[in-house]
Parts: C-alpha cells; structure tokens; sequence
C-alpha cells in the first residue's frame, strides 16, 4: 500500500491550528510554555517556521545600516474578555521571532491594555517576554490613565528614556500627559480611565509632552551634535492632525522647535492604527499599524505624503492591522515597512519624503480608503 506523506506546509499549517485551539483552552501562564513547545515541535520536525510577510530587499542609494522592528496598539483585555485581541499580539510576537536576520530590536509603540487593569497589562509583559530581540516599550494613553502609570513603571520603567544605537539617538516620550480634568468632577480612576479612552467626548484634555518632558528634551539633546541622526518614538503623533479624536499634540510644535537643528529626524508614533506619512522641515513623520483594529482617516483631511491603506473589510477583523519594521540607513532616515497581515507589505521609504512625493513613490491603495 502506498503511503501519502503530508506537505511540510500542510502538516506546519496543521500544528499552528492545533496551537490556536489550544490557546483557547489553557490559562494566561501558560502561553509562552505553548509557544515555545510549538516552535520546539516545528524545528524537530524540519518545517519552515511560518510568518506572516517575508523580509523586504529595499531599493535604495545604500543597504541599510540595521533594522529595527515594531509592534503596537493591542488593547489587551483579559482572556475571557476578549482573546482574539490576545491571538492577535501572539500572531505579532511569532513574526518578528521569525525574522532572518533578526531585528536590532523590537519597540512597543503603546497601548498595551485596553483599560490599564494590572491583569492586562501583565497579561501582555507575559507575552512580550517571547519576544528574542532586545525589548523598547513606549507607554499609551490607555496604559497610563486608571492608576496615572504605577503599573506601568513597576513592569517597565520609567517612560520618558533616551539611549544611542549605532550612531542614532534614540528618544522616548510620554506624549499623552493630559491636564488634570477628573478631579474637580470627582471621577474615580475608572471613570477618569473611560473618559481617555472615549475620544471625541468634550472632556478630556488635549495630549501633550508637558514643560517637565520638554525640558528633559532640552537637556538631553543638548550634548547630541546636529549631525548625528535622531529618531524619536512618542504614542500621540507630534503634530496636530485631528484634534476631536486625541490625533494630536498640544504642544507639537515646541518639541519640534527642539528638533529642527538636526539635519534629520524622523518620528515614530502609535495611536492612530493607519499608515500615515508627514514632513514638517526636516523631521520625517511615520504612524505604525495597531494589532487590535484599524482606525479610519480623519475627516478634516490627511498630510499630503500620506499614502493611504485600502479600507478594511468589515467581516475580516484582522484585516487592517499588522506590525513591521523599519530600516535606519546610515544617514538616521529610514525605509518604513508595514506588514499589513491580510495584505501585501507597502514600504514608505526615505527617499519618498527627502523628495517631498516625487520619488520611490508607494502603490496607490487597490480600493477606496475612508
């Protein structure tokens, strides 16, 4: 009798479903041990570990210098909650695993938790941890405002942070400071975390970096000289886009002032869950991908570099979302990769904003955004 031998694709494919349905099974303890036994499995058998997109070859004046990769906006809530949101991070973590050559390291660009809870945001530090590369976190407004960041400083230190990386300054703020509004309406630390989380309530007060932040700014680029490259990661985009929804920062422009001497900067901001591209002078602006949902454009109008991605299909909630990389070539400009799951990756690139749109234009989205 003949025997059928399964593909190694079939019988990969096979065991990643049997890990899913698993997932669904155990407890939160015991991700990273399912993880890890899948990969163990995966490397005994010889199968090609499986990732969602393939390392993108960028076409440019030189290779780039390193690659860093990102993941962020996963809005975690408890397993029971919701756990496709859980699958969605773990789906994350698995690709920037299979990266050949690996990442420098890997940001988190913010919003961990949904809701803040310590469950939530322990539930993600516990995941995160299966990530191999070097960890960078950035804290987002829904990790912050039930407790005003006490948990978040007790699993990941302090969120304001700067560190040098291959001839980069690397910078890290807390763009989401708000004025206090709870207080003299008596919220409690739930209620005041539901406003945040709101949007476009009338309560809250706009984002901003705050006069502590900005002079910490200020003394920490003080010593950098203008030439070396600087790349910035805050959660709120350091530009006012859309004021109604917090897609916006109130004092935008003075931590812009700080960083218009250098010949070039770029901005790596979450929050917004859409591929958004800006230039204001010599700072290069780059919003990344949310794994939880995809987030509309603004109605008022979007900054002219920005390419937009097609509209989401409503029955596919993944589809929208992602995570990726970015490639620091020697100058600190970067080749912007977003790896779009349900989607073929579209790389914004350096050479797109030093020629204002005129070159190493991106593929126009295949239908309608919103």
């Amino acid at each position: 009798m003949k025997i059928k031998h399964k593909s190694v694709e079939t019988r990969y494919m096979e065991a990643r479903r049997e890990f899913f349905n698993g997932l669904a099974r155990v407890d939160r303890r015991s991700f990273l041990k399912i993880s890890a036994a899948a990969a163990g499995a995966a490397a005994a058998s010889g199968l090609i570990p499986y990732h969602s997109f393939q390392p993108v070859a960028v076409a440019a004046e030189a290779q780039p210098a390193f690659k860093f990769a990102y993941i962020s906006d996963s809005h975690l809530y408890e397993k029971h909650i919701n756990d496709r949101f859980v699958r969605s991070l773990l789906r994350a973590v698995e690709d920037v695993n299979a990266l050949d050559p690996q990442p420098d390291f890997v940001l988190y660009g913010g919003d961990l938790a949904q809701l803040g809870r310590p469950k939530e945001l322990k539930l993600g530090a516990e995941i995160l941890k299966g990530v191999k590369a070097p960890l960078r976190m950035m804290v987002g407004e829904h990790d912050w405002y039930l407790d005003l960041g006490a948990q978040w400083r007790e699993l990941f230190g302090a969120p304001t942070y700067s560190f040098d990386h291959k001839g980069v300054h690397f910078v890290t703020l807390n763009s989401v400071v708000e004025r206090d509004f709870w207080t003299a309406r008596g919220l409690t630390p739930m209620q005041r975390m539901m406003t945040v989380a709101g949007l476009d309530n009338g309560v809250q007060s706009p984002f901003s970096v705050g006069a502590e932040q900005l002079e910490w700014l200020r003394n920490d680029l003080a010593g950098v000289a203008p030439t070396t490259p600087v790349v910035v990661f805050s959660h709120s985009p350091l530009y006012k886009l859309y004021k109604k929804w917090n897609f916006w920062t109130d004092d935008a422009e003075d931590v812009q002032a700080l960083l218009a001497r250098f010949a070039n900067v770029t901005v790596i901001h979450g929050h917004t869950h859409q591929i958004l591209t800006n230039r204001i002078g010599s700072i290069h602006f780059h919003g990344v991908l949310a794994t939880a949902w995809p987030w509309p454009y603004a109605p008022e109008g979007l900054p002219e570099l920005t390419i937009q991605m097609s509209r989401p299909d409503p029955f596919n909630p993944m589809d929208g979302c992602g995570n990726g990389e970015v490639h620091v070539h020697a100058d600190g400009l970067v080749d912007k990769v977003y790896n779009l799951w349900n989607r073929a990756p579209i790389i914004v690139g350096r050479r797109y904003l030093v020629s204002n749109g005129k070159e190493a234009v991106p593929p126009a989205p295949n239908r309608i955004s919103y």
